[in-house]
């Protein structure tokens, strides 16, 4: 068996298939129809926009008796006809993208002869039997990690939520990476996306225990209609914005962790905004600023991140440190996060009014 790397531009492959070169084989492939119009529209969308995609696999034989070269699709066939269909003016884009509602026909010249150019990585088997084939692809996944709740999440759901939370991953990927928030490799497997959305879910319900039933019932409630998308979305880039231009010197420390990051986002933008359910919940002096004043602040979160590597829990910061051990997404611990760094940004003495929220607290 011989595996060739090819490149074959989109109207070289609508071509093959016109002239029935390049043919599906079922045995290999699942039937047509099986992707939702969204999945469809956001693998167009990736293409119009000139991002890769995964190489598509194909095996080369020789037709009898004609003797003639023929190529059946082993792997891509979803991808090929979603394309076949596009172009054929049989599918219009959904989704909230600027070609929303778009078919092939209505994009501008320039695109559309960059789409039909765009370069389909293809790995062209030869001389390989069938049982060949199968067993090369029984071994491949054989070493495909099983996707994660967040991906999992990503590849059910096609609606305005998922586009909301890719748009906002892209905003916020340079800083996730610089601040040491997540590695490269957790971010492919969508760990950013998990904690946007779970931001997103403590401005809608405040400080709460959430677990992958929560996070996924959001994408559910803003599949259709997410009327707020906008304003929720500068709510949390601007706090973003705010760190990395008062509070630099968080870069790269334990206040960066993921579960005391949200908790910072949490209680920023109680500060500024007031989170409703944040009000039920906790007691503070609300003057419309993330903070009193951005040097002390900023002095004073340092301080709960050193601590927190420290391990410090006999000194001032106990209750935030209790707050970020054991099951950190849990909403007692956020709560004791969220008050101390609501001290921290300069409000003094936040406490609890929700008294059942309260009783989690330690002591």
């Amino acid at each position: 068996m011989k595996i060739n790397n090819n490149n074959y531009s989109v109207s070289e492959l609508l071509e093959m298939l016109e002239r029935r070169d390049l043919i599906v084989n079922r045995d290999y492939q699942r039937g047509p129809g099986l992707w939702p119009s969204g999945a469809r529209s956001y693998f167009i969308d990736t293409m119009i926009e000139e991002f890769p995609f995964p190489k598509i696999y194909m095996y080369e034989f020789i037709e009898r008796p004609s003797a003639k070269l023929r190529r059946e699709i082993v792997d891509g066939q979803q991808r090929i006809l979603t394309i076949s269909d596009f172009v054929d003016g049989k599918l219009a884009l959904s989704g909230d993208t600027r070609y929303a509602g778009c078919r092939f026909q209505d994009l501008e010249e320039e695109k559309q002869d960059n789409f039909l150019a765009y370069a389909v990585s293809v790995d062209v088997i030869r001389n390989a039997k069938r049982d060949e084939i199968l067993q090369m692809f029984r071994r491949m996944n054989a070493y495909t990690l099983p996707l994660n709740a967040a991906e999992k999440r990503h590849s059910i759901f096609y609606g305005k939520f998922k586009w909301f939370i890719n748009r906002l991953s892209d905003d916020l990927n340079e800083f996730f990476v610089e601040y040491a928030v997540f590695t490269n490799r957790q971010i492919l497997r969508m760990a950013d996306a998990e904690l946007l959305t779970d931001c997103v879910l403590a401005l809608e319900r405040g400080v709460v225990s959430t677990n992958a039933k929560d996070l996924k019932a959001i994408y559910k409630k803003h599949d259709h209609e997410f009327p707020r998308a906008d304003f929720v979305a500068q709510q949390i880039k601007d706090v973003f914005q705010y760190i990395t231009n008062h509070f630099y010197e968080l870069r790269g420390s334990y206040m960066m962790k993921p579960y005391a990051l949200h908790s910072l986002v949490t209680a920023m933008i109680h500060a500024r905004h007031e989170i409703p359910a944040v009000s039920a919940q906790v007691k503070i002096n609300r003057n419309d600023k993330y903070c009193t004043d951005s040097g002390e602040a900023a002095a004073r979160l340092l301080a709960l991140a050193e601590a927190h590597e420290a391990k410090d829990d006999d000194g001032e910061y106990t209750q935030y440190l209790w707050g970020c051990s054991g099951g950190t997404n849990r909403a007692g611990r956020r709560l004791a996060r969220v008050l101390a760094i609501l001290h921290a940004l300069g409000y003094e003495n936040p406490t609890p009014i929700d008294n059942d929220l309260a009783k989690l607290l330690p002591g």
